[in-house]
C-alpha cells in the first residue's frame, strides 16, 4: 500500500510541477482517475517530444551559432552573416 501512494503523490507531483501553473494540488488529487492517467500520460509525451526535438538540434554535423558556453561563436557568426552584407538596393 506505502507503494501506491508513493505513486500517486508523485503522479500528482508531476502534474503540478510539469504543468507550468495550469493544475493545483488539490484539483489534481480530486481529479477522475481516469482523468489523471489521460493528464499525466499527455505531459509526459509533450516532455519526451520536446526532448527529442532538442537532441535533433545537438546533432553532429548540425551547425550552431551558440558555443557550449552558450556564448555566441565569433567565427561562425561572420561566416553566416556575409549573406547580408550586401549593399541594400532601393529603388
Amino acid at each position: 500500500m506505502p507503494q501506491v501512494r508513493a505513486a500517486l503523490f508523485t503522479q500528482i507531483h508531476q502534474i503540478v510541477f510539469h504543468g507550468n501553473g495550469g493544475y493545483d494540488w488539490h484539483t489534481v488529487y480530486n481529479m477522475p482517475i481516469w482523468l489523471r492517467k489521460f493528464t499525466f500520460k499527455q505531459l509526459q509525451d509533450h516532455y519526451e517530444k520536446e526532448k527529442a526535438a532538442a537532441e535533433n538540434k545537438s546533432k553532429p554535423g548540425s551547425k550552431t551559432l551558440i558555443n557550449s558556453e552558450g556564448k555566441v561563436d565569433a567565427p561562425e557568426f561572420l561566416k553566416t552573416s556575409q549573406q547580408y552584407k550586401k549593399t541594400a538596393k532601393y529603388k
